[in-house]
């Protein structure tokens, strides 16, 4: 039967969202696209997952403004939805464990409907491991997959020492997998090759191809605010609003943390604040 073996697939975008920008949703819909286009996967959620404040990176204003600002901007939308769980942690999480704590509500989530439609479809599935016994295909079909998005840059990052540890890296492409949106001067297949733990999960690295350019970042979007300029049309309408009506990103709130250093280098090489 046609469609037995697609693989359900839900996209997890962990990041700093400050602000949430248009690029950011439409990495998303470029992902869903190139995955359904495969023939292999169809996407049924996407999750937009912002960083704790205890992630100190320079300039990140507070998690409750950047939850909401994510959640006004994903309010249109049918399948992309933002989760609270890694901004309300009291210490930076690693992504790994981010990963690792929705794909388990993945698990459960699908664990509860099946104790649901027990009743309804013990008899089914029966017959249908005693016809399928052994099959991958019949593993197959019922799976779903959590991969996490990103973009070029953030692929990148995985060679900066002490920003990453190895395991998480083989833990997050290899379990996982990994969604990569291009970007204007980053050349992921070269970074992949030039990567030996990389390389070896290269199956289960997407590679999406932007062909419309947009160099939209938030680094931008925070400076033309400082400078007065207008960034509409970079934002969601609403998102712009909210950033207005409550006075965010000036040059005061530029320098938060600016003489901390990032948490990933602080766990990982035992730095403190300057």
């Amino acid at each position: 039967m046609e469609g037995q073996n697609i693989t359900k697939v839900v996209l997890l975008a962990c990041g700093s969202f400050n602000p949430i920008t248009n690029l950011h949703l439409r990495m998303f819909e470029l992902a869903r696209d190139h995955l359904e286009d495969t023939g292999r996967y169809r996407v049924v959620k996407g999750i937009i997952s912002p960083v704790g404040d205890g992630y100190k990176k320079k300039g990140l204003i507070e998690a409750c403004h950047r939850l909401e600002m994510a959640r006004l901007a994903t309010e249109n939308s049918d399948w992309i939805t933002v989760d609270s769980w890694e901004s309300l942690q009291s210490e930076w999480v690693e992504t790994a464990k981010v990963v690792r704590h929705h794909y388990d509500e993945l698990l459960a989530a699908e664990q509860n409907q099946d104790d649901v439609d027990t009743v309804k479809y013990a008899k089914k599935r029966r017959i249908e491991e005693n016809c399928f016994e052994g099959s991958s295909h019949q593993k197959k079909r019922d799976d779903r997959q959590l991969m996490l998005l990103c973009g070029a840059d953030v692929l990148e990052s995985f060679g900066v020492p002490n920003l990453w540890k190895q395991e998480d890296i083989a833990e997050i492409v290899g379990r996982y997998g990994l969604v990569c949106i291009t970007r204007c001067g980053n050349d992921p297949h070269k970074f992949i090759h030039q990567s030996d733990i990389l390389w070896k999960y290269r199956k289960n690295i997407h590679v999406v191809c932007e062909w419309v350019t947009n160099e939209i970042s938030a680094t931008h979007v925070r400076r033309a605010l400082r400078r007065g300029q207008s960034v509409r049309y970079l934002l969601p309408d609403a998102v712009m609003y909210y950033i207005q009506e409550h006075n965010l990103y000036s040059a005061e709130s530029e320098q938060k943390n600016a003489d901390v250093v990032l948490a990933p280098l602080q766990r990982y090489t035992g730095a403190s604040s300057s």
